[in-house]
């Protein structure tokens, strides 16, 4: 197993032999709900897109809050790496089992339980309704395999290996997709087929991951005994993590108020956002895996006390993944009826979706900068102001944009979709006054130690 040191040599190379398994494992991961509603939209009727599409965005929301915070632990273990200390990972990833576990139990218990209030909640159309509570359920009651799913990702990462995860992603894709063509196109299972499919791919993957890993040469001495709760380990481990964890859930409500707010205005507007939704997942792909890159690659050199060689991979990254953007936005801008083709067959919904991406085409341009500049502040350890900055862009500039824009008389999709790129200028504004003021607290820092 190769896990690389981001603290020494080269800068961008090691960055982008970081980031490429990363992207892939993040491309693998997105077509789980894009094969989903791929097979939905051709086998089955608009009200099965619009279940999907509903409950893979609650769903995605849930799965994103525990990778969120069990980022708190790739930032721990990275942090030991960064220090030579990388004997303590085996205590942090035991402790970080039972925590998760944990968890797991508590969410399969409420998702199974509030399905169909979380359905209601999301106005999910009348005909798709039944179709979403029993997609929430399905999903929810494998909670903790989808929990174990990414716990495996976040402790490789911490060790700077990026590439069992994606191994991990590889095997639960393929799976994904032979289920998703017995259930749905041969069974004609519909939702509940589709919903079935994921956890039981990702049940698979856990299984042939562990196995693989009992083989694997670790840079820290886990056993048994590792697996016992620290509440040392789990404060550090929920301090760092949990306002990455409730960033990531206030702006994954913020999406399910707008995914709510379209559904309101019918079928149609909701099977093309959905749509639409699936297609921003992969044109999004690049910035999320500079992000997560960049977390691992400025916490290890944070701990080895090299803050300017984390400041310029952050211009490094940020420069890769704008060119990468604008590539997208003329892809999403100019020809988004090519690519929501790919997920439905319905005129009308590829229609609507193609106007919707024209928003999120604007975005490409911009989340380079923000994306990067999160991963950038979580691996310093600033997990508080990435929360501050997603939850404000999310309640003062997302929702209340989208919603004004939904009442707008025609309604346009491309109208409501620009609270997004909206809310990005925003964000990006905030983290370059944050980047500004750390970086005078460190130059005072250093100053003070000169003078001591």
């Amino acid at each position: 197993m190769t896990n690389t040191d981001f603290t020494e040599g080269k800068i961008v190379s090691p960055l982008l032999k970081f980031a490429g398994p990363v992207l892939f494992a993040l491309f693998l991961q997105s077509m789980y709900g894009a094969v989903d509603l791929i097979i939905i939209g051709h086998f089955s009727s608009s009200a099965h897109v619009s279940a999907v599409a509903t409950g893979t965005q609650i769903m995605f929301t849930i799965t994103n809050l525990i990778s969120a915070l069990a980022m708190g632990m790739t930032i721990l273990i990275a942090e030991k790496i960064g220090e030579r200390k990388a004997e303590e990972g085996g205590r942090i990833a035991g402790t970080g089992i039972l925590l998760f576990l944990t968890i797991g139990a508590v969410m399969t218990a409420l998702t199974t339980t509030l399905a169909p209030y979380l359905a209601s909640i999301m106005n999910a159309p009348t005909e798709a309704f039944d179709h979403t509570v029993s997609y929430i359920r399905i999903c929810g009651a494998g909670s903790i395999v989808i929990i174990a799913y990414n716990l495996i990702g976040s402790v490789f990462r911490g060790i700077g290996d990026s590439k069992t995860p994606l191994l991990t992603v590889l095997i639960a894709c393929i799976c994904n997709i032979a289920g998703d063509l017995l259930l749905v196109a041969v069974m004609k299972m519909g939702t509940s087929g589709a919903a079935i499919a994921t956890v039981f791919a990702q049940f698979v993957s856990v299984v042939i991951s562990y196995l693989i890993i009992r083989a694997k040469e670790l840079p820290f001495t886990f056993t048994k005994s590792s697996v016992k709760w620290d509440k040392e380990i789990v404060k550090r481990i929920l301090m760092l993590g949990t306002p990455i964890a409730l960033q990531d859930l206030l702006v994954g409500i913020s999406f399910l108020i707008i995914l709510a707010i379209v559904n309101s205005l019918g079928l149609l507007y909701s099977a093309g956002v959905g749509v639409a939704e699936k297609v921003c997942a992969f044109i999004m792909l690049i910035p999320s895996a500079f992000m997560q890159s960049m977390s691992a690659f400025v916490a290890q050199n944070r701990g080895a006390g090299k803050t300017d060689r984390a400041i310029r991979g952050l211009w490094s990254a940020i420069g890769i993944s704008f060119i990468s953007g604008a590539v997208m936005f003329y892809l999403a801008f100019f020809h988004g009826e090519l690519l929501a083709s790919l997920f439905a067959s319905d005129s009308d919904v590829v229609i609507q979706a193609a106007d919707y991406l024209k928003a999120y085409a604007i975005d490409c341009l911009l989340t380079c900068f923000l994306f990067c500049f999160i991963g950038f502040f979580n691996g310093m350890g600033y997990t508080r102001f990435v929360m501050i900055q997603g939850i404000l862009g999310a309640f003062l500039v997302r929702v209340p944009v989208s919603f004004i824009m939904s009442k707008q008389l025609p309604v346009s999709l491309f109208h409501i979709g620009l609270a997004t790129p909206c809310s990005t200028v925003f964000q990006i504004l905030m983290c370059f006054v944050g980047y500004l003021v750390m970086k005078y607290s460190l130059a005072n820092k250093e100053a003070k130690k000169t003078f001591e």
